[in-house]
């Protein structure tokens, strides 16, 4: 685990006064998200069946955690990596209609994630998909949609700051769009995350857009699953996070494959066997809405918000033992 405590850090709020401070970044930020983008809360499964086609590949080589079920005959089942199909399932199921959409909580775990400062194995995060027509599979709505978002993110850091008097507004007012091969263009000799620094630190929030596909460089910006995300209509709201010097992620999203992007899509991956499968199918088949959607991390948005130097002082999970006493020395508790 890579773990960096910055010079002069010193946590501003106690572990009791921390947990109040994230219940009220979750609080006001989910109902921000929920009016800008017309979202109602629902439930969601915190595991699906793995012959389902519903869990997410991610990057494709990440290893889900799986079961079986003893009652039913050891059926095996995944914990999710994300919930990007499922909700897109739930909207025709629930009986959504054009406009409207939905949000959960979302939990997964990362087994094989290399974690540091902003990275854990157990993933926390709002998913949230809404309806969209067909017609509506175009940059302008997801840059409307971006935008809605980021509203929701540059309202709440105000409200924190206007709460907590250590707390200094950084964000700016407008986020900037940028595709990742001009990204590339602009920084040929980086890599994908050297990019992200220069971009974000140079813009504080930044849009970049059109993640999956190999660039002029025949390289991707980044992994991509093939059957959820547009590759063309795609991006990850990134800014700079002075406090830790880096580009921190918030949230990747983007409007959902079609018919027609997914057959392509699972072309260019190598695995149309994987349209063999009951959500595949049911897409192809055009039995399922057209959507946008993403995730939103809960622990990175409440780390950026507080100013925390590690993932750790804002979610509970397991950390390495030497870690952990480090970070005691410099008077951090990890929970």
């Amino acid at each position: 685990m890579k773990f960096v405590i910055p010079e002069g850090y010193k946590p501003q709020l106690s572990i009791k006064e921390t947990e109040i401070a994230i219940k009220e970044v979750k609080d006001f930020f989910e109902r921000e998200l929920a009016k800008q983008l017309n979202l109602i809360r629902v439930s969601a499964p915190l595991f699906v069946k793995a012959e389902s086609g519903l869990n997410d590949n991610l990057s494709g080589v990440e290893r889900p955690v799986a079961f079986g079920i003893k009652e039913q005959n050891d059926q095996m089942v995944e914990i999710v990596h994300s919930l990007a199909k499922w909700k897109r399932q739930a909207l025709k199921r629930y009986g959504f209609e054009l406009g409207e959409g939905l949000y959960t909580d979302m939990y997964a775990i990362r087994r094989d994630e290399e974690t540091d400062n902003i990275h854990s194995i157990l993933v926390d995060q709002w998913d949230w998909e809404k309806i969209i027509n067909k017609s509506d599979r175009n940059e302008e709505t997801l840059k409307d949609i971006v935008r809605h978002v980021y509203k929701a993110l540059k309202n709440t850091e105000i409200f924190i700051a206007n709460k907590y008097d250590y707390v200094k507004e950084i964000l700016p007012d407008d986020i900037y769009f940028i595709t990742s091969q001009e990204l590339e263009d602009r920084y040929p000799n980086l890599t994908s995350k050297e990019r992200e620094y220069e971009i974000s630190k140079e813009k504080k929030a930044v849009f970049i857009m059109q993640i999956g596909g190999a660039l002029a460089s025949g390289k991707p910006h980044d992994g991509r699953a093939p059957d959820y995300d547009d590759w063309k209509l795609n991006g990850d709201i990134i800014v700079y996070y002075p406090v830790l010097d880096i580009a921190m992620e918030f949230s990747s999203m983007g409007i959902r494959v079609d018919e027609e992007s997914l057959k392509e899509q699972l072309t260019i991956s190598g695995c149309l066997d994987r349209a063999q499968l009951p959500f595949q199918k049911a897409l192809l088949n055009k039995e399922l809405p057209y959507t946008v959607g993403g995730g939103i991390g809960q622990s990175r948005i409440c780390m950026f918000y507080l100013r925390k130097a590690h993932i750790g002082e804002v979610q509970a999970s397991v950390w390495p033992e030497d870690v952990m006493n480090e970070a005691e020395k410099r008077g951090i508790i990890l929970l």
